[in-house]
């Protein structure tokens, strides 16, 4: 059985190896996506060219992010791809089997043989806690210990893995969050995303505050609001003793789950838990 993981970048080579050395040891190949990088993201995928990386293609940056052709742009890659099962991937994210010592591919094929064609993932976030922990340059994956699960209005927000069962798919309609096609059958169990939003406070600070978002995705589809409010003031602000320490692999607390990210101004301190 066949996975690959379609990954649109920009200007990412603080994560695009780890991410992609991660896939290919997890047995799923991957189509690269360059969103006009000017850094060296393009050329450490090139790396992979061959070895895990099956295709590297490329989509134009119109002077600002605008999700709405890349989901587009990975729609139309699933009926060109010839794949039984396909991950919409972030480079700042590690995806995981929730089964020990198995393979996110063999944990696919698990899923397929049971009759299901579609995954949720349970995403559990990692952040710095102060501003003197740097992780740029580093096994971040090994390194950082500390994160919060993240589960908005206790729902499953996180449906990115599917089977390919001949009918069309669609990632606009919840900007890549929920796949959605006829008879979609999601797996009870739910897989693992570790999210990296960054690897230190400047890191953080550089990541959100010079990025600038489509307009008309803002105002007319309601997509980045929050993103587009970053506030590092607030990062300074939060009591990050509440996050959880990952003592051993698969070993994830799911009590006490967050419903904002406190760095994005959606919500006020007191609102992010139950």
């Amino acid at each position: 059985m066949r996975v690959v993981a379609l990954l649109t970048v920009r200007n990412e080579e603080l994560y695009l190896a780890r991410c992609l050395e991660h896939l290919i040891a997890n047995g799923v190949d991957v189509c690269v996506v360059d969103n006009g990088s000017t850094d060296s993201t393009r050329q450490i995928a090139e790396r992979y060219l061959g070895r895990g990386v099956i295709r590297l293609e490329r989509i134009p940056y119109e002077g600002a992010f605008a999700l709405l052709p890349i989901l587009k742009n990975e729609e139309r890659l699933v009926g060109d791809i010839e794949a039984d099962w396909f991950v919409h991937h972030d480079a700042d994210e590690i995806r995981e089997s929730p089964f020990a010592g198995v393979t996110l591919a063999q944990a696919l094929e698990t899923v397929d043989a049971e009759g299901y064609n579609a995954i949720n993932f349970d995403e559990f976030v990692f952040v710095p806690r102060n501003e003197d922990e740097h992780f740029e340059g580093r096994d971040y994956v090994r390194d950082m210990r500390w994160y919060y699960y993240f589960c908005p209005k206790g729902q499953q927000h996180r449906l990115n893995a599917w089977k390919r069962t001949g009918v069309p798919i669609d990632l606009c309609g919840s900007g890549g969050h929920k796949v959605e096609f006829p008879g979609r059958r999601v797996y009870p169990t739910g897989f693992v995303m570790r999210h990296y939003i960054a690897l230190s406070w400047e890191h953080m600070a550089r990541k959100y505050q010079s990025r600038r978002y489509a307009t008309d995705e803002i105002t007319e589809r309601k997509w980045h609001g929050a993103r587009a409010r970053f506030d590092p003031s607030l990062v300074h602000q939060f009591d990050w003793s509440r996050m959880k320490r990952l003592e051993r692999p698969g070993d994830w607390d799911r009590s006490d789950p967050w419903l904002a990210h406190p760095m994005f101004p959606r919500a006020t301190p007191r609102t992010l838990r139950h």
